[in-house]
């Protein structure tokens, strides 16, 4: 095998609790699902021990490679499993800048990727090397559901069959991950807990789920970037089921009932942001 490809999925952040913070970084709780947007990940052998990568689409190609984490975390398997390197192409479809994990699924991908490649076997091993390169990585190698606490490292599989369809915009405002946290601390408290809703996604109760679906982050990433309100008041006027935001924005989403309310809304959509048409991606373990 000379070849690999894979498809990284995009998370969104069902709910997001930050619940405190140590030793430089903020505690979360947050239960989070992969959706069916995906990054495609290709990696082919080379013969000496080096590592190229081309970033393909949604303006990946201005990454600096310096800071390009699927570099990263292609340099530290090498390293740690003494294989020769690889060329690596990363098709970008999940939009940067959203909250959405891309960079994470990036640097999973390369780490599914090259396992296939050279046939490591190593799950554990994977793992410490995910938790070198991003809090939400270790997540992004299996996805599906889950509930993450800590930094996002710590991860519990959630098992549900549950189908969700969402709407998500895409504000033109973005905003930064260490500027949002910043503004929490300047205004928000601690707090919050994900058990109700994770509790409500195993028993498969949609409006259940829904009546947990918040975001601690909203009110900090609002005042930064007023469009993102703007963006969940739109979404708000079609009657979803729930509204929220992922990550630490600038993405924001709607929870429909089934997929023709979700359809409709989109089709009757007139505002300024992108829209995306997403569901949750079930992947068992």
């Amino acid at each position: 095998m000379e070849t690999v490809r894979v498809k990284s999925y995009a998370k969104l952040n069902l709910t997001l609790h930050v619940t405190g913070a140590g030793g430089g970084y903020h505690m979360l709780d947050s239960l989070v699902a992969s959706v069916d947007l995906y990054d495609l990940v290709c990696v082919k052998k080379r013969r000496d021990k080096l590592v190229s990568v081309t970033m393909r689409g949604q303006g990946s190609e201005s990454i600096p490679y310096e800071e390009n984490n699927a570099v990263r975390s292609a340099e530290l398997f090498i390293s740690k499993y003494s294989t020769c390197g690889a060329d690596i192409t990363v098709y970008k479809n999940i939009p940067m800048g959203l909250g959405l994990g891309g960079s994470s699924a990036d640097s999973a991908g390369v780490l599914n990727a090259l396992s296939r490649l050279y046939r490591t076997d190593d799950p554990a091993g994977l793992k410490i090397l995910a938790d070198a390169t991003g809090s939400d990585t270790r997540y992004m190698l299996s996805g599906g559901y889950a509930r993450l606490f800590g930094r996002g490292d710590e991860v519990k599989a959630v098992e549900s069959g549950l189908k969700l369809d969402f709407l998500l915009l895409a504000p033109k405002d973005r905003v930064s991950t260490g500027k949002c946290f910043a503004e929490f601390d300047r205004s928000e408290k601690f707090g919050g807990d994900s058990g109700i809703a994770e509790t409500a996604l195993v028993n498969g109760d949609k409006r259940g789920l829904a009546e947990q679906m918040t975001n601690s982050l909203t009110p900090a990433a609002v005042r930064l970037a007023p469009d993102i309100g703007r963006a969940m008041d739109s979404l708000a006027e079609f009657d979803p089921l729930a509204v929220n935001m992922t990550g630490s924005g600038s993405g924001v989403y709607a929870l429909f009932e089934n997929a023709e309310f979700c359809d409709y809304a989109k089709s009757r959509y007139r505002g300024n942001c992108a829209v995306y048409r997403i569901k949750t991606k079930i992947i068992r373990g």
